[in-house]
């Protein structure tokens, strides 16, 4: 089993370093024992180990991560989260599947937004909606089939030309977009943040505790960190794209990393060119496109570019991100970014997560494909009810699919270039 089991960062979380310090729990220094083990503090795994508290109060339940909360995935994101589906390639032979799986993400959303109410999370959420873009013509074909597919299933949203974008945005790049109006933007730090100070006393959360080894011992499990263990009956991976790396799931999914730059604080007249809409988030049509949005009154977010298993050159991304950014604003030229980082996900090869048991006493959720806030809070409350009995357990399987056999290296790292070659050839404009 590979030594690194959790995503190595060239730099820090721009998200996370725009909020005040924070102090770590402390990480694992002794052996304990619980009930429940759950790794990966991220939406998924913390889910799931609230849920678990919730359908049996009485439980030990050990969170275990990696690196620091605010520093994984769950805070490398957009910040982008809506409780409705409606794939980036919609067509009208999708939509029932679209409208039961928003079923099961109004389910989750509405129990996350409770916990964000109730405890006073202050993570700047608005219902802000969010832009389906388009630059190109081919991109337009595919939106306008999403747009019917919006129709039919009664989500909320308009139609935009090229000057309703710009209005919005203050970039003349688009063509032809759809505002969805049921999105909310947030900031993702402070949102995992908040729900780590939110969670109930008898889990006990333990930060730079990179499980390195994992192994049966007698009817439970023991997991092995460099300062303690913990042994447990039960284990839940929830650490995406990393399962693997534990021995788990290696042939569904692979890593991909995804790179973000914010910029510095605009300033004086320049802030005319941000737009009108004092917030707003922009979304690709093309799966390789740029993902864009206006943070706070004076800063713009891009994020953009994919590798696979490994960070690229620091140089590569901020010469990339820069470029996506300035044919975008080019008045805005000479605004420097101020945070440039990257993130992971779990890519599948249908698109469909890897859910459910893999054994007696473990448990697995991975392979988000780079919408983990709402999908990953579901899939790791439905998950602890798996495990305690509760619900319809055949659902979640059956209205999201399973993760598809996914090629073994070299051939995964060879189509992976060939395919994002392609793709990047085929997004043009979107990117």
């Amino acid at each position: 089993m590979s030594k690194l089991t959790y995503p190595k960062y060239a730099n820090l979380c721009g998200w996370n370093a725009m909020l005040p310090e924070r102090t770590p729990r402390a990480a694992l220094s002794e052996d304990v024992t619980v009930d429940y083990a759950v790794i990966g503090a991220g939406y998924t795994g913390v889910a799931a180990a609230r849920r678990l508290h919730e359908l049996d109060p009485q439980a030990r339940i050990a969170l275990i991560e990696a690196t620091t909360v605010g520093e994984g995935s769950s805070a490398r994101n957009s910040g982008f989260t809506t409780p409705d589906v409606l794939p980036r390639t919609a067509s009208m032979e999708m939509a029932e599947k679209a409208r039961n799986q928003t079923r099961l993400f109004t389910e989750a959303f509405n129990w996350l937004t409770g916990i964000i109410r109730d405890n006073d999370i202050a993570c700047d959420m608005q219902k802000v909606g969010s832009i389906r873009a388009a630059a190109t013509e081919e991109g337009e074909a595919t939106l306008r089939k999403v747009a019917e597919v919006a129709k039919a299933n009664n989500l909320q949203h308009t139609i935009l030309d090229r000057a309703g974008i710009r209005e919005r945005i203050g970039a003349d790049y688009y063509r032809y977009g759809l505002h969805m109006h049921d999105t909310w933007l947030l900031q993702p730090a402070a949102l995992i943040r908040g729900l780590i100070d939110a969670l109930p006393a008898n889990i006990t959360l333990y930060e730079q505790s990179p499980v390195r080894e994992m192994r049966r011992e007698g009817p439970g499990w023991r997991l092995a960190t460099e300062g303690g263990s913990v042994r447990c009956r039960t284990v839940v991976l929830a650490n995406n794209g990393f399962i693997p790396r534990l021995g788990y799931l290696k042939s569904r999914m692979a890593t991909i990393f995804t790179y973000a730059a914010v910029t510095e604080a605009v300033k004086g007249a320049d802030i005319e060119h941000l737009g009108q809409s004092p917030a707003w988030g922009l979304l690709p049509s093309h799966r390789l496109g740029t993902t864009l949005r206006r943070i706070g009154r004076d800063r713009l977010m891009v994020r953009s570019l994919y590798a696979h298993d490994a960070e690229i050159a620091q140089a590569t991304a901020i010469s990339e991100l820069r470029d996506r950014f300035q044919r975008r604003w080019p008045a805005l030229q000479h605004v420097d970014f101020e945070y440039v980082w990257g993130g992971t996900t779990a890519f599948t090869m249908n698109g469909a997560p890897w859910w459910g048991k893999l054994e007696d006493g473990l448990y697995a959720s991975g392979g988000c494909n780079g919408s983990g806030l709402a999908k990953g809070t579901m899939l790791g409350r439905r998950l602890a009810e798996l495990i305690r009995g509760v619900g319809n357990a055949g659902e979640v399987e059956a209205i999201m699919g399973e993760a598809s056999w996914i090629a073994p290296e070299p051939f995964r790292s060879i189509g992976f270039r060939v395919i994002s070659a392609l793709e990047s050839r085929k997004a043009g404009l979107e990117a």
